[in-house]
C-alpha cells in the first residue's frame, strides 16, 4: 500500500515513463525491450493504481491513448503558420536547375543541403503546451485543416509529453509545434487489407488514402487499430522555425523520441544524388512480391505488390517475417537548404518555398488501350478531352479516365482512339499519358470487342447544351459560350464549394448535378436558399446526410473575404490574387468600383488580370450573384492593409542574416511603409540591407554604387 500521495505520485510516473520508454523503442526504434507480457503488465498495474485513485489520472498517461466516446464531428482550426506544398522536380536536369536557382538567388557556393525521404502519407501538426500534446490538426487547405486530436492520442509514436529532461537535452521551449506525416507502414496497412477482405469489404487502394480517412474517423478506437505512425520533419515556435538549421530541427525531435524521417547532410550536388540513388534502389527494391509480417489481429501472409498495390496472398494463417528494404511507401526525396537563415532569405514564391524541392521517383506505369474519348465542359466553358481507357493499376489506384487537356497535345501525340498508350501516374500522383505504343497481341481490345481505331476530332457544338463552339484566335482551347450552359453551372458550383474555396463537405458532383438538374440551384448563392425539405427531396439522401449539409453551408459563411473572391470564379484571379485582392481594397464593394488603373496598384495584378476583374463586374449576371451572396450574409468585407508612404518608391534587397527580424518580418515592414523588396541587385535598387554573412548580392551592390545599410538605418528609414 502506498503510504502518501507523494509516494503515489513517485510510483505513478516511475510506471508512466517505463511505459513510455517502452513505447518508443518498440514504435519509433523498432527495438523493443520488453516482451509482450512485460509491456502489458506494467499497464496493467498503472490502469489498476489509476482506478483506484481516479484524481490522480492525466491527459498525458498512456493508459489514456484511446479514451471517451465517438466525436460528433471535426472543428476547423487555423494553422500558426500555412502548410505550403513543394515544387516537384522529376529529371536531375530539373534538380539542377532548382540548385542553381539557389546559388543564384544567394549568392552563395558553399550550401548545406538536408535530403529527406519523401513519405506517402498525409502531412498534418501537433501542438505542444508544457510538453505536453494539446492538438493535433490535418494539413486541410494549408491555411487550416481538422482538429482531430483524440485520434492523434492513439498513435504510439506521438509521445502524449515530451518530460522536462527531455525538452532540456533536446534543447525544446515549453510551447512547441511539430510538423509530419501520418503514414500506414506497409505491413500493417497489408494485414489491414486482409482483414477487410475477409469482412467482405473491399480493400483500401493504398497507404496515403488509408491514412487520410483513418485520420478523419469519428471514432479513435478505430484509429488505434489501424496501428498508424507519425514521422516528423518540422519543429516550429510561433509559427517560425525554432531552430538554425533542419539538421539541429531533426537532432532535437529524434532526442525527444519523436520518430524522425530518413535523413542525410549533403555538402555538394553529388551527394543529393547519391542519396536519391540509395534511396531509389530500396524503392525499386520493393516492387516485386514479398512476404509481409501481418500486424492487425496477428494475421500474416505472403504479399505481391503490383503496381504499389500490396495485397496479401496465399494462405493469411501462416505468419511468416518480412524481408523488406523499407518500412513505410515513399516516393521522393525533398531537398531542403540546411541553413534556416538561407531559407529566410530565398523566400517563397506564390506557392512554394524557394528553398526546398521534392525529387520525384520515377513514375509509376502501366499499359492500357483507349476505348473514346469524350469531352468534359468546364466552368469557364472550356473543353478538355478525356481519355477512356481500359481499367488499369497503376501505383495502387485503378485509372479509367486521363484528362488530354486540349487539342494540340492529342495532335502532340498523334492519338487515335483504339489506340494502345503508356499511361503514367506524375508524381505518383496524376494520371497521363505519355505515348503511344505497340498494341498487345491481342485479337480484339481488352473487353473483347474490337475497338474501331479512328482519329478524334473536337465537337463543333457544346455536348451539354448544343451551342456553337467558338475559339479565339492565338489561343489552344474551345469554349462553349453559352452563360446558362448547365455544365459551366455545374463546374462553377462545384469549384464554390471545393476545400480550397468555401469548403462544403458534402456538396460533391451528384449532389450538385440534382441541384442544378432540378431548377433548385440556379448560382452558387442559391446553395444559402436550400431548405432540408429541398434536399430531401432528392435522390439518396437521408435526413442525416441533409442536416449535415445545411451545417456545413452555415459553417462556409464564415470564411474570409479573399476565399468568397476566390469563390466568384473570376478569370486568372487565383488564391493567391485573391488574397491580394481582399488585402488591398478591404471590401468586395470597393473591389467592384475598382477601375483598371486601381487594380494594377495592387501586387502582382497586370493588364490582364485587371481587364478581366473590371469585365466580370460588369456582367449582370454576376452582380445578381454578389447580391445573393451579400443576402445570404457572407463576409464581404475583411482587414484592408493600410500602407504608409515612408519609403514609397524604394526598391529593397535583403541580404544576409538579420539579427532582430526575420526575412519575412524585415519584408513586410518595408512594404507596409509603401517599399518594394525584390531578390536581386541592380540599378534601381534604391538600398541593400545586409546582415551577416552576406553573400554576393552585397558585391554586386558595391559595384553598382547602391547604398548598402544595416538593421540600425532601416530602423531609421521605417521610423
Amino acid at each position: 500500500m502506498v503510504s502518501s500521495n507523494n509516494d503515489l505520485e513517485k510510483k505513478i510516473e516511475s510506471l508512466r515513463e517505463k511505459i513510455r520508454r517502452a513505447e518508443h523503442l518498440y514504435y519509433v526504434l523498432d527495438k523493443p525491450e520488453l516482451t509482450d507480457a512485460q509491456f502489458d503488465q506494467l499497464m496493467n498495474d498503472l490502469k489498476k493504481i489509476e482506478a483506484d485513485y481516479p484524481s490522480m489520472v492525466t491527459p498525458d498517461s498512456p493508459t489514456q491513448r484511446v479514451g471517451g466516446k465517438p466525436g460528433e464531428g471535426f472543428v476547423s482550426v487555423l494553422h500558426s503558420s500555412p502548410m505550403l506544398s513543394l515544387d516537384n522536380a522529376y529529371s536531375e536536369e530539373e534538380l539542377r536547375d532548382w540548385e542553381r536557382r539557389v546559388h543564384s538567388l544567394t549568392g552563395r557556393r558553399d550550401i548545406e543541403y538536408s535530403c529527406e525521404l519523401k513519405m506517402d502519407g498525409m502531412s498534418a501538426a501537433v501542438t505542444y503546451a508544457g510538453g505536453k500534446l494539446t492538438r493535433g490538426v490535418t494539413r486541410g487547405d494549408g491555411s487550416s485543416g481538422e482538429d482531430v486530436t483524440s485520434n492523434f492520442r492513439t498513435i504510439r509514436s506521438v509521445p502524449l509529453a515530451v518530460e522536462k529532461a527531455l525538452r532540456t537535452r533536446s534543447k525544446l521551449p515549453d510551447d512547441f509545434e511539430v510538423r509530419g506525416e501520418v503514414i500506414f507502414p506497409s505491413r500493417t496497412f497489408a494485414g489491414l487489407n486482409v482483414d477487410r477482405e475477409q469482412q467482405g469489404l473491399s480493400p483500401f487502394a493504398n497507404p496515403r488514402n488509408a491514412a487520410a480517412g483513418t485520420m478523419r474517423t469519428l471514432d479513435p478506437a478505430v484509429v488505434s487499430k489501424r496501428r498508424l505512425d507519425f514521422i516528423a520533419y518540422s519543429l516550429l515556435v510561433n509559427g517560425a522555425t525554432y531552430f538554425k538549421t533542419q539538421a539541429a530541427t531533426l537532432d532535437a525531435l529524434k532526442v525527444a523520441r519523436f520518430m524522425v524521417v530518413e535523413h542525410s547532410l549533403a555538402k555538394t550536388f553529388e551527394d543529393i544524388l547519391r542519396f536519391i540513388e540509395k534511396w531509389g534502389k530500396k524503392r525499386r527494391a520493393t516492387q516485386g512480391p514479398e512476404l509481409v509480417d501481418g500486424i492487425a489481429d496477428g494475421v500474416g501472409a505472403q504479399a505481391e505488390n503490383t503496381g504499389g498495390l500490396l495485397r496479401l496472398i496465399g494462405n493469411p494463417g501462416k505468419r511468416r517475417r518480412a524481408s523488406r528494404e523499407l518500412k513505410y511507401q515513399i516516393d521522393g526525396v525533398v531537398v531542403k537548404v540546411n541553413d534556416v537563415g538561407l531559407q529566410q532569405e530565398l523566400g517563397y514564391t506564390g506557392k512554394f518555398p524557394r528553398w526546398a524541392i521534392a525529387y520525384k521517383f520515377e513514375a509509376n506505369y502501366g499499359k492500357s488501350q483507349v476505348l473514346n474519348i469524350s469531352v468534359q465542359v468546364g466552368r469557364t466553358g472550356k473543353l478538355t478531352p478525356v481519355a477512356e481507357i481500359a481499367p488499369v493499376l497503376i501505383g495502387g489506384t485503378t485509372v479509367k479516365s486521363v484528362t488530354l487537356h486540349n487539342a494540340d497535345e492529342i495532335a502532340r501525340l498523334k492519338l487515335q482512339i483504339g489506340d494502345w498508350v503508356r499511361v503514367e501516374r506524375g508524381g505518383d500522383v496524376i494520371p497521363k499519358i505519355v505515348e503511344v505504343v505497340e498494341p498487345e497481341p491481342t485479337s480484339g481490345s481488352l473487353f473483347g470487342e474490337t475497338v474501331v481505331r479512328r482519329p478524334f476530332k473536337m465537337p463543333t457544338e457544346c455536348p451539354e447544351c448544343g451551342t456553337k463552339i467558338v475559339r479565339i484566335e492565338g489561343e489552344v482551347d474551345y469554349r462553349c459560350p453559352n452563360e446558362n450552359c448547365p455544365a459551366k453551372l455545374r463546374e462553377s458550383i462545384l469549384y464554390f464549394a471545393s476545400r480550397k474555396v468555401m469548403n462544403i463537405d458534402g456538396m460533391g458532383d451528384a449532389l450538385v448535378r440534382q441541384l442544378v438538374d432540378s431548377g433548385l440551384v440556379r448560382n452558387a448563392s442559391d446553395i444559402y436558399k436550400l431548405t432540408k425539405a429541398n434536399l430531401l427531396s432528392l435522390e439518396r439522401m437521408g435526413e442525416k446526410s441533409a442536416q449535415n449539409v445545411l451545417d456545413q453551408i452555415e459553417a462556409s459563411k464564415k470564411r474570409p473575404l479573399d476565399r468568397v473572391i476566390f469563390g466568384l470564379g473570376i478569370r486568372f484571379v487565383g488564391e493567391r490574387t485573391a488574397q491580394f485582392l481582399a488585402e488591398h481594397f478591404g471590401s468586395l464593394d470597393s473591389l467592384m468600383r475598382a477601375t483598371d488603373e486601381d487594380l494594377q496598384q495592387v501586387s502582382e495584378v497586370g493588364p490582364r488580370i485587371a481587364k478581366s476583374v473590371v469585365q466580370f463586374f460588369q456582367d449582370p449576371k454576376n452582380l445578381e450573384l454578389v447580391e445573393g451572396l451579400r443576402t445570404a450574409d457572407l463576409i464581404l468585407t475583411g482587414h484592408r492593409k493600410h500602407r504608409g508612404t515612408t519609403l514609397e518608391g524604394k526598391t529593397f534587397v535583403l541580404t544576409g542574416t538579420l539579427a532582430h527580424f526575420t526575412r519575412d518580418e524585415a519584408k513586410k515592414k518595408i512594404e507596409d511603409a509603401g517599399g518594394k523588396v525584390t531578390g536581386s541587385v541592380s540599378k534601381k535598387t534604391d538600398y541593400v540591407v545586409a546582415g551577416t554573412d552576406a553573400g554576393s548580392k552585397l558585391d554586386k551592390a558595391k559595384d553598382l554604387g547602391v547604398k548598402v545599410i544595416g538593421e540600425g538605418e532601416l530602423d531609421q528609414l521605417l521610423s
